[in-house]
């Protein structure tokens, strides 16, 4: 393989290790993107290709996540048929937005999207402990109140996903965990099907408009992946919250570095 837009092959490995931990990790708890993105960047990808490129090569980490949830996905279609449509509709309308997006204002507001979702990440567990004591043990009513909350949740953490990407899995697991009354392992595995889907408008449009180093997804995608299905049988064994911490505090060196230098 030759280098192809100034990148060689010790860049090609690298990024594809990155891909393979981020997939991993988005299996257990969400964030993978934290390291390929800032990874993409680093190798000299302009911003807005470094992001549509980092949601292509991350998709199939999510079938991966899927197939070792399958048992925790059990009596969870009525939510999925709920919230597909919305996750669509959201996706469709982030995609769009980030390819109409100057480049120097999205250069501006990467630090700060990547500040955000990190700090996110840290306060998520705090903020699912607090409003879960609200959730009501019946009431169809509230039942309804809690479905439609949970939808227009879906539907702008979709319209985020479709724009930046970035830890758009911790996003979704603060709306479904705020608003529904479920196991953590089965939120995840909702998630990651909501997350999926999302990527997957994002990935369509992407591909036909969108400035995609594909040579760089070809050696990402299939890394993120096994990364997936690895971290899906580990989610069992690993500590969500020492890996939570890891990433958000990660991410937050990221955004002050990107900050500095992402001039």
């Amino acid at each position: 393989m030759h280098p192809v837009d100034g990148l060689g092959l010790g860049d090609g490995a690298f990024l594809g290790f990155v891909a393979f931990v981020a997939g991993g990790i988005n299996a257990v708890a969400g964030g993978g993107s934290l390291l390929t993105f800032p990874a993409l960047i680093a190798a000299g990808l302009p911003p807005i290709s470094a992001n549509v490129t980092n949601t292509v090569a991350l998709v199939p980490g999510y079938v991966g996540g899927i197939l070792g949830h399958r048992q925790d996905l059990e009596s969870q279609s009525r939510q999925v048929r709920m919230l597909l449509p919305v996750a669509f509709a959201g996706a469709l309308i982030g995609a769009v937005l980030i390819l109409t997006t100057p480049e120097q204002i999205f250069r501006d507001l990467v630090p700060i999207l990547v500040f955000a979702a990190a700090v996110l990440m840290l306060v998520q567990p705090v903020i699912q402990r607090r409003l879960r004591r609200l959730h009501p043990e019946t009431g169809e009513p509230l039942v309804v109140e809690r479905d439609r909350a949970t939808m227009i949740g879906v539907f702008f953490a979709a319209i985020y996903g479709g724009y930046f990407g970035g830890v758009l899995g911790v996003i979704l697991l603060a709306v479904l965990g705020l608003t529904l009354t479920d196991t953590l392992r089965r939120i995840n595995a909702l998630k990651t099907v909501l997350q999926f889907s999302i990527n997957i408008v994002a990935v369509v449009i992407f591909a036909l408009f969108g400035p995609v180093r594909w040579w760089i997804v070809l050696i990402m995608a299939p890394l993120s992946l096994l990364g997936g299905w690895v971290g899906s049988h580990l989610s069992r064994r690993v500590d969500p919250a020492i890996l939570r911490w890891c990433i958000g505090i990660y991410g937050i060196i990221c955004s002050i570095a990107l900050a500095v230098f992402f001039r």
